[in-house]
């Protein structure tokens, strides 16, 4: 049963998201199996051309406004006035009472390691060193195994096609956003979209993803003031670097009761007895396996 907990969860069953295509197998039998669609989306803050995003095409008001958010082209305090929607154009603009001009901000990009062509301005880390994340935040080991159980057999994308990345907004052990997307970084700017969209403080949140922790993911989970960020998958050297440098809490390889924290392991509370929890029966195979049946 799909856990009831989650305020937004992806729709497997959207049919504008994936489709079925026709092939064959190892032996020449011929097989259908669903792929993931795979878009361009324009993004327009006002009268300017900021990007052009490739998306699954769900949630195009929050990939927008979480892109503008994550890349500091929208301050806290900025009232958006009309997020226009055309999807025969597939644009999207974003209109502020405040008049905006980013020119000379977009002549320097950094293209980062995420997948799909990440992309994050040159200003956006010049002040990352002085982020301050909240220090009374604290996640328990019983809700990383709850959490990790709840994500992992939720009814989603990944499951149903793969080829995707999903992240997770979670609030002590309840998952709250579940959002998907064919780059990691598209579905990190859905998240920080809704929680602009919504005024959600990030205080007392937690981040998970089913990719690396890579820098990107370090930081824009920082920059959104998330203080602890988890993953099934493993880390990078300067993923782990910059988590150290702010104070962000990074568990990496969370599946069921084991994980692995590199950097502020002070908010780990240790309350879970991980001799009497069996290892987790929901693999990286058998969810693969589950994937294939899904498409069969």
């Amino acid at each position: 049963m799909a856990n009831t907990s989650f305020l937004v969860r992806p729709d497997p069953d959207d049919p504008k998201l994936s489709r079925e295509v026709d092939g064959v197998d190892q032996d020449g039998n011929p097989v259908t199996t669903r792929v993931v669609t795979e878009k361009p989306l324009t993004l327009y803050l006002n009268r300017q051309e900021i990007v052009t995003m490739m998306t699954i095409g769900d949630y195009p008001d929050l990939l927008a406004v979480g892109y503008l958010r994550n890349q500091h082209m929208l301050s806290p305090d900025d009232a958006i006035t009309a997020i226009d929607y055309d999807d025969e154009l597939d644009v999207v603009v974003v209109r502020t009472e405040r008049e905006t001009d980013y020119e000379e901000k977009m002549q320097k990009k950094v293209r980062t390691s995420g997948c799909a062509q990440g992309t994050v301005f040159g200003d956006v880390m010049e002040g990352f060193g002085s982020i301050r994340l909240s220090e009374t935040a604290t996640i328990r080991t019983s809700w990383l195994l709850a959490l990790t159980k709840a994500i992992n057999t939720e009814p989603s994308l990944y499951l149903a096609a793969g080829a995707i990345h999903g992240c997770v907004l979670c609030e002590e052990d309840r998952p709250m956003v579940y959002m998907e997307d064919v780059g990691r970084h598209n579905a990190v700017d859905k998240i920080a979209g809704w929680m602009f969209m919504n005024k959600v403080s990030p205080d007392n949140k937690i981040f998970y993803t089913t990719g690396r922790l890579t820098s990107e993911m370090v930081i824009k989970t920082a920059m959104m003031g998330i203080p602890i960020l988890v993953s099934r998958s493993g880390f990078t050297a300067w993923g782990v670097d910059l988590a150290r440098k702010v104070g962000l809490t990074l568990i990496g390889r969370a599946r069921g009761k084991r994980f692995v924290a590199l950097s502020a392991r002070q908010r780990i509370v240790y309350d879970l007895d991980t001799q009497a929890v069996g290892d987790e029966d929901t693999g990286r195979g058998k969810r693969r396996s589950e994937a294939a049946e899904a498409s069969s």
